[in-house]
């Protein structure tokens, strides 16, 4: 576990500081905000779907190193996926960070989203790890609804 927290700093300073489809993308067909009041972290996620796939996803917005990170891996990982493949790792993913912190995470099925197994023994930082994710499935399901983490 210790060589899994290693990577999870090594990987959350990199997508912090150089995010991956952090932008305004040209053309979108989904889009929803996100806001998690106990830090301050806001989102704007961005999606481009085109016969039930995800062709483009991106955001934009300001958020703490957990948040920024998530949300760059997030869209890098759903980018060419479908609705229900996205949904599907929404689903495994934020089981990945609010399971049991005694209990051994399946961290195969998640290949680099394993890294935020650790999250799930700080509760406050699992909202940050969550936000984006939650952001995108309002996008992709049409709510309208800001996605909230509180």
């Amino acid at each position: 576990m210790s060589e899994l927290r290693e990577l999870y700093q090594t990987t959350i300073l990199d997508h912090n500081k150089r995010p991956r489809n952090f932008r305004v993308p040209e053309a979108c067909t989904h889009d929803a905000d996100g806001f998690n009041p106990l830090c301050g972290d806001q989102i704007k996620v961005y999606a481009q779907v085109e016969d039930d796939v995800v062709t483009d996803v991106a955001f934009q917005g300001s958020g703490c190193a957990i948040s920024t990170a998530s949300a760059s891996m997030m869209t890098d990982l759903v980018k060419g996926k479908s609705l229900a493949d996205a949904k599907d790792l929404f689903e495994r993913f934020h089981e990945l960070v609010t399971s049991d912190p005694a209990s051994e995470p399946d961290v195969d099925e998640l290949g680099k989203l394993a890294v935020f197994a650790g999250v799930r023994e700080f509760p406050m930082r699992v909202k940050c790890a969550t936000l984006a994710w939650h952001t995108l499935r309002n996008a992709l399901d049409g709510t309208g609804e800001v996605a909230r983490t509180e």
